[in-house]
């Protein structure tokens, strides 16, 4: 099946993720409609990033905010398929726990009550490895699946605002729509994700810059994980789409969901840093600065602060024992059910995958040494 002449509404269009699918979508060979791109901002480097790609399909940017029905009900006008891929990302606690839940818990469930009322009949979204984990004690997952039984922690506020808004999502499935049809949704958990223009990987690359391009080791090299490019990513999600649109496939996909992950070697987090920049001159410490549990102990320290600071005070710690057990677990899982369910396969091989990063960190490397010598002097 293809998605042509359909009309597709992608949020967080302006992300790192986002920016991805709607440059896959507009590549389509058989062109859709139109790609409606939704963020509360698209940067001009977003824009130009678009603006490379040559189709025939229409590109409508709309920059609004989810929590506004009167916003999404324009959005959705005519649509055919939702890829819901719009999301505060926090993993160490800078992002209040009310707004977290606001934009993607209460967000989504605006979105998918706006696509009913419209009779939107696709939606995806996109959910995230750690409404899985690790839980707290840091129990370890190897080549993992959709039926691996796995006891989570609560308490984590971005796993939980994930975790209830796929929830609902799954929930959704089969609800009847006007035209008769009914409501099909599915969700995608990629692993942690990887390529050009990652904001995660530009905070390793910083500090590995001021440590004399040697990245620091944050993982130890034992946490293995199965990292997955930012491309394979989107095209997992141009797959199940098309899939949803196959009547010998819709069936098996509603109302799942799916570990999305690609060929990329299992490595820790550290040592991926290193592989993605090792010809580029990059280093990376043979150890860890101090045993594990001192580092606990220290985040544990931080976090003790942060708490008796809070009358007076928001005092966000760097490192938490939550993000030490994130990085420092082995946590992998295979996408062997996307694979059977709707044909996903990877579009990007690890060493093409790893030549496009390497590329654009030779790109970007001056001008960060650049801005952080400005910033110390």
């Amino acid at each position: 099946m293809s998605l042509a002449g359909m009309r597709c509404l992608v949020t967080g269009a302006g992300g790192f993720l986002g920016q991805r699918i709607v440059c896959q979508l507009l590549e389509e060979e058989e062109s859709l409609a139109e790609v409606r791109g939704l963020d509360k901002a698209v940067s001009s480097e977003a824009l130009q990033n678009f603006g490379k790609v040559k189709t025939k399909t229409l590109l409508t940017i709309m920059q609004g905010d989810i929590r506004n029905e009167a916003f999404l009900h324009k959005a959705v006008q005519g649509v055919s398929l939702v890829i819901h891929a719009a999301s505060i990302i926090d993993t160490v606690g800078l992002v209040d726990k009310q707004m977290l839940w606001d934009v993607n818990v209460r967000g989504t469930q605006l979105l998918l009550e706006t696509c009913l009322r419209n009779d939107v009949p696709y939606f995806i979204y996109t959910s995230s490895i750690e409404v899985t984990g690790p839980n707290n004690r840091g129990d370890p997952i190897y080549d993992g699946n959709e039926d691996t039984v796995y006891q989570i922690t609560e308490g984590f506020h971005y796993g939980n605002s994930k975790k209830e808004a796929e929830k609902f999502v799954l929930g959704m499935d089969n609800q009847p729509l006007k035209d008769g049809n009914s409501f099909v949704t599915c969700a995608l958990r990629p692993m942690y994700i990887y390529g050009e223009g990652s904001p995660f990987f530009l905070n390793h690359l910083d500090e590995s810059i001021l440590n004399n391009r040697v990245f620091l080791r944050i993982s130890r090299k034992e946490a293995l994980v199965n990292p997955v490019y930012v491309g394979n990513v989107a095209w997992a999600h141009i797959q199940v789409a098309k899939a949803m649109r196959d009547p010998t496939k819709v069936k098996q996909i509603r109302g799942h969901f799916y570990y999305i992950s690609d060929d990329t070697p299992h490595l820790s987090y550290s040592d991926l840093n290193y592989e993605l920049t090792k010809e580029l001159g990059f280093g990376i410490e043979a150890k860890q600065a101090m045993p594990l549990m001192m580092l606990y102990c220290y985040a544990f320290l931080l976090e003790i602060v942060s708490f008796l600071l809070q009358p007076f005070v928001r005092f966000v710690p760097t490192v938490t024992c939550h993000l030490l057990t994130m990085l420092n677990t082995p946590f992998s899982f295979s996408y062997r059910k996307a694979q059977r369910d709707f044909g996903y396969m990877p579009r990007y091989k690890w060493e093409e995958a790893k030549q496009h990063t390497s590329q654009w960190v030779a790109k970007i490397t001056p001008l960060r040494t650049a801005s952080l010598k400005t910033h110390t002097v």
